[in-house]
């Protein structure tokens, strides 16, 4: 696990060669350490390897010492996970696009990393209003009292708000930079920086040193929608990174939620927006929270055993349709489209076997159209 530790952070270092493309290389070749050591005439053989890349690989590959780069990174970066780490957070595991080294300051709690903590993100506009801010320090606070981590970016505005409503209600909270983990943006929030430090966890994808680039921001938000078992969108334009972080949680198959607001007002038009294309609605403090509370725990084992288990329930002769769906389940939830892909069945033939699988008790709907195996 050291030695692929090691060449996870070694491909990093090579321009092209992003998370994606060295999933693909381990796949392939079994561990990146062995992809290092491959010719160009292999890794061509990988997807994304096209003729451009390789000539950069190969030049770039030539000048670094994967053994002797690692020591030196750690001297100014000296902690960091790879995908190789066993620490590594397990929810950003899921996502296609996880990053390939992940650079933390703070307190680590490990049953975050493990995804038995849940993370609830809290994201929003730069420029809010006095509504805006005013629930989101409300609705942080609140997780924060019931046990949920609050994730967000430390930007100004609501991002601000959500963390220190949950520092403020004794709550742990998480940012992630779209800079170095020793770079704070904006300054003002140098206090912010601080305190949450001592209260949580900074993390960023990339290494210190690294100063603002709008380019990076964008990337950062993929990484809270990865971590996140839900994202709350506060308040938000039309035109907003928010909605960017609540579009790839719904690619990663995560729950959106929106704070409705007005129409005379733009910063709440993409908040409507959202909710016309499905997220679910904040009604209240109380209504979210039961919303939430229908999120599954990942590691049910450790709960299921402080209960008295009961002999389980003979399976019923199912037609082959039902069977079929069924199979494409898993205990972790799965969105719809995914089922209708992986079964090859029509939308409707989909829906009717989930009903009647739902109706048997074999299957259960959670919110955002996703359903789980019981």
């Amino acid at each position: 696990m050291l030695e692929e530790r090691t060449y996870w952070l070694a491909w990093s270092q090579i321009n092209g060669v992003g998370p994606v493309l060295m999933r693909r290389l381990q796949q392939h070749f079994g561990t990146l350490a062995a992809a290092w050591t491959q010719p160009s005439k292999a890794l061509a053989e990988v997807e994304g390897f096209g003729v451009k890349l390789l000539k950069v690989v190969e030049q770039e590959r030539s000048q670094l010492h994967p053994e002797q780069f690692l020591e030196e990174h750690s001297l100014k970066n000296p902690n960091f996970w790879t995908p190789a780490d066993t620490d590594y957070p397990r929810l950003l595991l899921e996502i296609p696009s996880s990053p390939a080294v992940l650079y933390y300051q703070g307190q680590i709690n490990l049953q975050e990393n493990q995804g038995i903590k849940p993370m609830v993100g809290i994201v929003g506009t730069r420029n809010s209003t006095e509504y805006g801010c005013r629930w989101t320090r409300k609705i942080s606070a609140t997780l924060a009292r019931q046990g949920f981590t609050i994730i967000s970016g430390m930007a100004a505005g609501i991002d601000t708000e959500a963390h220190r409503g949950c520092l403020e209600a004794g709550g742990r909270t998480v940012a992630v930079f779209g800079t170095g983990i020793d770079i704070v943006y904006p300054k003002r929030n140098q206090s912010l920086y601080q305190q949450i430090q001592e209260q949580g966890l900074v993390l960023s994808e990339y290494p210190a040193g690294t100063q603002a680039n709008r380019a990076q921001f964008p990337q950062r938000n993929r990484i809270v929608a990865g971590l996140s078992r839900a994202i709350l969108v506060m308040e938000a334009p039309l035109k907003s990174g928010a909605l960017i972080t609540a579009y790839q949680a719904n690619e990663f198959g995560r729950d959106v939620y929106a704070l409705p607001g007005s129409l005379d007002n733009p910063k709440s038009l993409g908040c409507l927006g959202l909710l016309n294309r499905g997220a679910q609605v904040i009604l209240s403090e109380s209504h979210l929270l039961e919303m939430l509370g229908a999120i599954p725990d990942i590691d049910t084992g450790a709960q299921l055993s402080l209960f008295t288990q009961e002999a389980p329930k003979p399976e019923p002769q199912l037609e082959p349709e039902l069977v079929q769906v069924l199979q494409a389940l898993a205990s972790e939830p799965i969105h719809f489209d995914v089922i209708v892909q992986q079964t090859q069945m029509s939308t409707s033939s989909v829906s009717s076997a989930l009903l009647q699988l739902e109706l048997q008790e074999l299957v259960s709907q959670l919110p955002g159209m996703r359903y789980r195996r019981l």
